[in-house]
């Protein structure tokens, strides 16, 4: 912590950037981020859907849509669309948000034209068959057994999203819902890319060894020839009434290894906050939750060892809303119970007094800092364009973040505490060990032997 302080002290400002932005005649939206250090670039397609724009009833089908987008095309063989990017010795993936649904390739940049023509075959020419989808639906269901129904920590989260959530759909998880996830079939899918997979509700970004001129005439001549949808409108979707009274969730699983204490509050998003607030916001979670230097981990974790770990963090970059999350692992003795009013303590000191210069400074250094540094990651940089854009943020707010964190006082600080850390806007999770049934019967003394 001590050297990511310093190097914020030598340079408190983020060297900027020649970052270049324009549009092609089908409304596809280009951004250029230059990058000379190595004649590699990074090459992301983002559009602009995610899971919270799909329809009811049919939860999962943009995260099943992006697996199956590496299916074939007219000229793509199925399940070829990868081999052929490693062949040529680059990576590709992708991945999908509530917000967005992204794909990417980091390629040598002589390369760079033809997985441009690769991707914009596959904005418009994707083909499906009925085993594919039978094929990676079952992907896809076992993908949910493993990354949420066997992790009791995944299924607390789902479950407080849920309740946090009462009308949005960010309260449907990313990967869907089982019982909907089984019904998805292939009208499902070409349906929903018919929908949204277009030009005009797209952005790319290329960052690396180009200049823009040089990708404008790749893009006209790649994605250029794709037509545009004329029915892409606003994304429409329901919004959260105020909720009138905290939430609370508890789970109880065998497979739990530990009691987990965690609490989510509402808030509001980058892009749906008061001028300031979410930079507030920000600064607040750093000081108080995040990281072995905050307030939160100091008290419990260092000094009053009633908690094994503490962390938490202002989750601020949805097109909707944003939320703050609180979480930690109480110290062995300790009961959750204990844990939570320790951490309601310290949440009430801050709403009462505030939190100190020294510490929001401390916050700003080390957020300007991580923003310089990710400079040096090409793909870090790429994400980094791509997650403000997606969502409607400018270049010019995106590369001026460090300095409007500079803006933020210490009397914003404790407002947006006041205002936001509020329980009746929140719900929270216990996670608590329960003992199998195995275990039980495993305790129980043996029956006497009969000996009449």
């Amino acid at each position: 912590m001590a050297t990511t302080a310093l190097a914020a002290e030598a340079s408190d400002k983020a060297p900027s950037r020649d970052v270049a932005q324009f549009k092609l005649d089908n409304g596809m939206q280009v951004v250029v981020v230059p990058d000379t250090r190595a004649p590699v670039v990074t090459h992301m397609v983002w559009y602009r859907v995610g899971a919270a724009d799909e329809p009811r009833g049919k939860s999962g089908i943009a995260h099943f849509l992006e697996h199956l987008m590496f299916k074939s095309t007219e000229k793509i063989p199925s399940g070829e669309f990868s081999k052929i990017v490693s062949r040529m010795g680059g990576q590709d993936n992708a991945f999908t948000s509530q917000d967005a649904t992204a794909y990417f390739q980091r390629i040598s940049k002589d390369r760079l034209k033809t997985v441009m023509g690769m991707e914009a075959d596959r904005m418009v020419n994707l083909r499906l068959t009925d085993k594919d989808v039978e094929t990676e639906r079952e992907v896809i269901k076992e993908e949910r057994r493993s990354r949420i129904e066997n992790n009791p920590s995944a299924i607390l989260s789902e479950q407080m999203d849920a309740a946090l959530h009462l009308s949005h759909t960010y309260g449907i998880p990313v990967i869907g819902w089982m019982h909907e996830i089984e019904k998805l079939d292939r009208e499902d899918a070409l349906a929903f890319y018919k929908d949204h997979y277009a030009p005009n509700n797209a952005i790319l970004i290329v960052a690396g060894d180009v200049t823009p001129d040089q990708v404008r005439e790749l893009a006209e001549a790649t994605y250029g020839k794709v037509p545009a949808n004329p029915k892409i409108g606003a994304r429409a979707r329901p919004s959260d009434p105020v909720a009138k009274a905290p939430r609370r969730v508890l789970l109880t699983d065998p497979n739990a290894g530990k009691p987990v204490f965690r609490r989510t509050y509402s808030a509001p998003s980058y892009q749906t906050d008061k001028p300031g607030d979410a930079e507030a916001l920000d600064l607040l979670m750093k000081v108080v939750a995040s990281g072995a230097t905050s307030r939160m981990y100091r008290e419990l974790v260092v000094e009053k060892k009633i908690a094994s770990s503490i962390s938490g963090y202002y989750a601020g970059h949805g097109l909707d809303s944003g939320k703050i999350l609180i979480g930690g692992v109480p110290a062995e003795g300790v009961s959750l119970e204990k844990l939570e009013a320790e951490i309601d303590r310290i949440i009430a000191d801050v709403k009462e007094n505030g939190v100190s210069e020294k510490a929001l400074e401390r916050a700003k250094k080390v957020y300007t800092a991580e923003h310089i540094y990710e400079i040096d990651n090409q793909s870090s940089l790429a994400r980094r364009y791509g997650w403000g854009l997606v969502v409607g943020a400018t270049i010019e707010e995106i590369d001026g973040w460090p300095d409007a964190l500079r803006k933020v006082t210490a009397d914003d600080v404790k407002r947006v505490a006041n205002e936001f850390l509020d329980m009746t806007q929140s719900v929270t999770g216990y996670l608590r060990p329960a003992e199998s049934d195995v275990a039980k019967a495993d305790k129980e003394p043996a029956p006497k032997a009969d000996r009449s």
